[in-house]
C-alpha cells in the first residue's frame, strides 16, 4: 500500500530537496527524453525553473500534441447530494455548516440528466457526493450509475473512498468508468488539522483508497491535491510519487491529475495557507506534462476563462464546462443550494467550445464507450 510507501519518504527532506534544485538540474531535466524520475520534477517545480518557463511551456505544447493532439475531453459534474458527515475545515460541506442538505431523489437525478443533456452534447459525466455511507452509500450510488446509462457513454464518480469490493461492483455490475478522488494534502501530521473528524480524517485509508481501485481493475483513476492548504511543490512532488507507485503495480490503469487552487474566501472563512499564483500553476501543470507524457491534466471551472483557454494548447487534455457545484444545480434546486466551491468560469458550453476552438483545439464530449471495454 502506498501509506506504507510514504513512510519512507520525508516531507521536510523533500522540501528541502526542491529548494536546493538548481539551474543545471532543471536544464538536465528539460533535456531528457521519454518519461523522467521524480527527482527530475522536483527540479521543474522548484524555484530554479522560474526562469524557463517558456522552454517548459515549449516541450509541454509538444509532448501533449504528440500524445494528445489537439483534443480537450469535455466532461461535466453532477452533485447528486451534500450530505456529509466529514469536518474538513475549508468545505461548504462541513458538518456543521448550518445549511440544507439535500439527497436527489431517483426523479431528481434523472432531471438533472435531461437538463445536462440540453446545455450541451455531454457524454462524460462525473457524480460527485458529501460523504455519508448510511445516507448515501454505495447501493445509492451504484443506482445514480444505472439511471446515466441512458444518458452518458462514461460515468465517473467522486465519492467517499470505498471497499475494493464495492469498486469493483460499482465498475463489473454497473458500468463505472472511473474514480477522481483528491487526497487534499499528502502532509501526513497536518492533515488531521484540516480533517478532524469523519471518515475522511483516517488518513491511511483515504490514500490507500488508490490501491483498492487499482486493485479492483478501475479503468480511469483521478488523484487530486487541493493547492492553498500546504506548500504546493511538496504537496505535488508526493503526488508525483504516488502517480509513478501506481503506475508500476496497476500499469493498465489510465491516470489523471488535478491540483485546483483554493480562494481567499470573502465572509471570513477559511483562507488558504499558501498561495499559487498563475505563473506557478502554468510551471505546475508544464511540469507534470514533462513529467509523464501520458497523464490526463484537467482543469475545472475554479480557473478562470482566461487560465483555462491559454493552459488548453500548453498541457490541458480535459476540463469541465457550465458546472454546478450544487446538489440539483442544473434544474431541481438550481440556485438554491450552497455549492461546495465558487465557480469562477461561468461560461456556457458554447462559449467553452467557442474559446477552445480559437486556442485551436476541438473539444471531444465523447471518446469512450462500454462497447470498448
Amino acid at each position: 500500500m502506498f501509506s506504507d510507501e510514504l513512510l519512507n519518504i520525508s516531507w521536510d527532506d523533500t522540501t528541502k530537496a526542491i529548494q536546493s534544485k538548481t539551474a543545471n538540474d532543471v536544464l538536465r531535466a528539460l533535456n531528457k527524453s521519454g518519461n523522467l524520475t521524480v527527482d527530475d520534477f522536483m527540479a521543474l517545480v522548484s524555484p530554479a525553473a522560474a526562469p524557463y518557463l517558456e522552454q517548459m511551456a515549449a516541450l509541454s505544447r509538444k509532448y501533449t500534441m504528440e500524445r494528445f493532439g489537439k483534443t480537450m475531453q469535455i466532461f461535466i459534474p453532477l452533485y447528486i447530494t451534500n450530505s456529509c458527515t466529514n469536518s474538513c475545515v475549508y468545505c461548504g460541506f462541513h458538518i456543521s455548516n448550518p445549511m440544507k442538505r439535500t439527497i436527489l431523489t431517483e426523479s431528481q437525478i434523472v432531471d438533472e440528466y435531461k437538463a445536462i443533456k440540453e446545455l450541451g452534447p455531454f457524454e462524460n459525466i462525473l457524480l460527485v457526493t458529501g460523504e455519508n455511507p448510511a445516507k448515501a452509500g454505495v447501493d445509492y450510488i451504484a443506482r445514480a450509475i444505472d439511471l446515466a446509462h441512458d444518458y452518458f457513454a462514461n460515468i465517473k464518480i467522486e465519492v467517499m473512498p470505498l471497499k475494493m469490493e464495492d469498486y469493483k461492483l460499482l465498475a463489473e455490475e454497473h458500468g463505472m468508468n472511473g474514480v477522481i478522488c483528491f487526497q487534499e494534502t499528502y502532509h501526513r501530521e497536518k492533515y488531521k488539522t484540516y480533517h478532524p473528524a469523519g471518515m475522511k480524517s483516517n488518513f491511511e485509508w483515504r490514500v490507500n483508497g488508490f490501491d483498492r481501485m487499482g486493485q479492483a481493475g478501475i479503468h480511469s483513476i483521478g488523484l487530486g491535491v487541493l493547492c492553498g492548504l500546504e506548500d504546493w511543490r511538496t504537496d505535488m512532488t508526493m503526488m508525483a510519487y504516488h502517480l509513478r507507485y501506481l503506475q508500476r503495480n496497476y500499469w493498465t490503469t489510465k491516470y489523471s491529475v488535478n491540483f485546483p487552487r483554493m480562494r481567499r474566501a470573502e465572509n471570513g472563512g477559511f483562507q488558504p495557507n499558501f498561495e499559487l499564483s498563475d505563473r506557478e500553476l502554468a510551471q505546475l501543470t508544464f511540469a507534470f506534462r514533462i513529467f509523464d507524457h501520458d497523464v490526463d491534466i484537467s482543469y475545472s471551472t475554479r480557473e478562470p476563462a482566461r487560465i483555462r483557454d491559454n493552459m488548453a494548447s500548453l498541457g490541458v487534455t480535459t476540463m469541465s464546462a457550465q458546472s454546478s457545484v450544487e446538489p440539483g444545480g442544473y434544474h431541481t434546486y438550481k440556485h438554491q443550494a450552497l455549492p461546495q466551491f465558487n465557480v469562477t468560469d461561468d461560461r456556457t458550453v458554447a462559449e467553452v467550445v467557442a474559446g477552445l476552438k480559437r486556442a485551436g483545439r476541438e473539444p471531444v464530449f465523447k471518446d469512450w464507450d462500454n462497447a470498448m471495454n
